[in-house]
């Protein structure tokens, strides 16, 4: 039992950690795994690559799979609180990377969904100490998470007007210039308020051309919306976290538990708050 549990802390270090050796090949040749798996994934996508080698793709997978799964495993046997890292950022996206290998048994089209697996190479911070890139991605969460009511409130807003002015435009063209029903004029008034343009659908009449210009000005009003919103939650967070905003909620933006997931430890932290782990 001593011996086993001996050997679940040492994997645990080799894991979880970069300040060894051992820790730092690790995180690097698992860093490679994930970089190759990728490529195989592109390449099988491309037509001829897939007719002359698609066998040794699908064996490359099929390994690379089992190497993933193997080390999910051991994360989660050697984790302190397992649930913990199954539910955090990296849980979560080691989980998504492995299985649409398992359900290509069932559905041939969620082959291409590993894809998903090149998030894992957001460990690259862990292995090159960039803990401040972790921290600047945890100030931008927090901000679209306290900006969320205001962003609903404004899509809300953006969806009630995209409904009117395409119903408009159902009325002024009518279905001779394109605009056959209700659902695909408001397809036009999206495509045309965000400044896209695909140009499959415009106008014709000059009511319509006269429209169509006052929406696309209001479309660079509206891009323009949420980068301010979130621009204005990221400076109140982060004037708060630094003291510079002692009316707003106090949110400290530290060290970055890898066991957990679990953020907002104070600088000088040596364990983690939430599992107890060291940091």
């Amino acid at each position: 039992m001593e011996n086993k549990k001996t050997l679940r802390e040492r994997l645990y270090v080799i894991i979880f950690g970069t300040d060894t050796p051992a820790g730092k090949n690790f995180d690097i040749a698992l860093l490679w795994a994930i970089v190759l798996s990728t490529v195989a994934v592109m390449l099988e996508s491309v037509k001829e690559i897939q007719e002359e080698y698609g066998h040794l793709l699908l064996i490359a997978e099929y390994a690379f799979t089992a190497v993933f799964s193997i080390e999910f495993a051991l994360r989660l046997w050697t984790s302190k609180k397992p649930w913990g890292y199954v539910f955090s950022f990296y849980g979560i996206v080691d989980i998504l990377s492995i299985l649409p290998t398992y359900l290509m048994l069932f559905a041939v089209s969620s082959q291409y969904l590993r894809v998903i697996r090149i998030f894992r190479l957001m460990r690259v911070f862990r292995v090159l100490k960039l803990g401040r890139s972790m921290r600047e991605a945890d100030a931008l969460w927090i901000s679209l998470k306290s900006s969320r009511a205001k962003i609903g409130v404004f899509l809300f807003a953006v969806l009630n007007v995209a409904v009117i002015m395409g119903t408009i435009m159902y009325i002024v063209e009518g279905g001779e210039n394109g605009f056959t029903s209700i659902p695909r004029s408001i397809y036009w008034a999206i495509v045309t308020m965000t400044t896209v343009g695909f140009g499959d659908i415009h106008p014709h009449t000059d009511f319509g051309q006269f429209v169509s210009v006052i929406l696309m000005i209001l479309g660079y009003g509206i891009i323009a919306v949420p980068t301010g919103i979130v621009g204005v939650d990221m400076m109140k967070n982060t004037g708060a976290a630094s003291g510079e905003n002692p009316g707003g909620e106090r949110i400290i933006l530290g060290k970055h538990c890898d066991n957990c997931g679990k953020s907002g430890h104070l600088e000088d932290s040596v364990y983690c708050r939430n599992c107890g782990v060291h940091l």
